[in-house]
């Protein structure tokens, strides 16, 4: 697949990663959101969504920016994230990155958006902010 087939897009709002105990059940403020993940893990449950729907005492990393790489993508598609991930990562910038069946996120910290955005776009990278 050709970076010429691809459209990256940032979705317009800040998000959350969150951490919660491993046995805690799913909480409520999570549903009902345009956007969210659950993970689970013998160690944790990690929560990505909207920050204006994380309660203030929950364990969480706020000022999260998404960028989405638009669907639907070949689960056999190889070196995508590796080659986003390349190009923000030579400009100083951490990323996480979730992969769902047919799409692939790229969550940068608020203050790194515009840098993400700017390196992605001299490697030929199309994208939109929303």
């Amino acid at each position: 697949m050709l970076i010429d087939k691809l459209i990256l897009s940032v979705l317009p709002e800040q998000y959350a990663v969150c951490r919660l105990g491993s046995d805690e059940e799913m909480p409520g403020w999570v549903t009902g959101n345009i956007f969210f993940s659950i993970t689970r893990t013998p160690d944790e449950l990690s929560i990505i969504c909207p920050q204006e729907k994380v309660p203030a005492e929950i364990e969480c990393e706020r000022s999260f920016r998404i960028i989405r790489v638009s669907g639907p993508l070949s689960l056999s598609l190889i070196g995508l994230i590796a080659s986003i991930s390349r190009i923000i990562a030579n400009v100083g910038i951490s990323l996480l990155s979730i992969s769902t069946y047919e799409t692939d996120y790229i969550l940068v910290k608020d203050k790194d958006l515009d840098g993400a955005i700017a390196a992605l776009s001299r490697e030929g990278w199309p994208i939109t902010v929303d």
